[in-house]
């Protein structure tokens, strides 16, 4: 790492604060830098999603780089305080209505970029405008695939509307990672168990997201899905989708 990453002052906002705490203990010490401060942040309740982004403006006056990495998989049907389908409400319209938020820092402390977590299984995603709460149809692999083709039309729909104000935005993939995303799912659970040799470590899984984050040179690829896949193909439902999402 650059002496100026080792420097940052780094904001881990997580569900689960004890678990964010100890995350947050082992940076310290593998860097050295004290900085590195743990905030509570639920992004199925859009109430505590808009007292984290009042929280974090009255603490700081700058913002360079905004990483949208939570998520949930596989969940059982169930919807988020605001009434969303768990999947769609957490790994999209939760990432859009924080980044939203926060996107006046951004432009004010450019060059800024935004980062978005997704997945190669987007590819399988759909947007469902007839359906989006999965109230008539629910396959809760499908409603990941669904959100995860979500957070990359967001990314490039993000992309158009900030050209000219020196934030970029990207997509990633991780790969496929050691963690507890695949709870939710027995027979995910097991193969996690089966293959955990060949799956990337935290680590690991978080080079794709550092690359887009902090490298140099990538602002003409903004809007951009960052994977050893190919992009996705269902660029023109962008538009709707943050339409859509706007009204939170």
């Amino acid at each position: 790492m650059t002496p100026e990453v080792l420097r940052a002052r780094v904001y881990i906002a997580c569900r689960d604060v004890l678990k964010g705490e100890s995350a947050a203990s082992e940076i310290r010490a593998d860097t050295k830098n004290s900085q590195v401060l743990v905030r509570k942040l639920d992004l199925s309740d859009t109430k505590s999603i808009r007292a984290f982004a009042e929280g974090f403006l009255a603490e700081e006056k700058q913002l360079h780089i905004l990483i949208n990495n939570a998520g949930v998989m596989m969940c059982p049907y169930s919807k988020t305080a605001d009434g969303f389908e768990t999947h769609l409400g957490v790994n999209h319209l939760g990432h859009f209505l924080l980044t939203h938020l926060l996107l006046e820092q951004l432009k004010k402390s450019a060059p800024a970029r935004v980062v978005n977590l997704s997945s190669v299984v987007h590819h399988a995603g759909k947007i469902r405008f007839h359906d989006l709460q999965g109230e008539k149809y629910y396959n809760r692999g499908f409603a990941y695939c669904h959100s995860k083709l979500a957070n990359v039309l967001f990314t490039r729909e993000l992309a158009k509307r900030l050209q000219g104000t020196g934030v970029t935005t990207y997509a990633v993939h991780p790969g496929v990672v050691r963690s507890e995303l695949v709870r939710h799912s027995f027979l995910l659970c097991l193969l996690w168990q089966l293959f955990s040799p060949f799956l990337k470590s935290a680590r690991e899984g978080a080079q794709t997201s550092l690359h887009c984050a902090l490298a140099e040179g990538l602002e003409p690829l903004s809007g951009k899905y960052f994977s050893l896949e190919s992009g996705p193909t269902q660029e023109n439902l962008g538009f709707t989708l943050a339409n859509f999402a706007s009204f939170l």
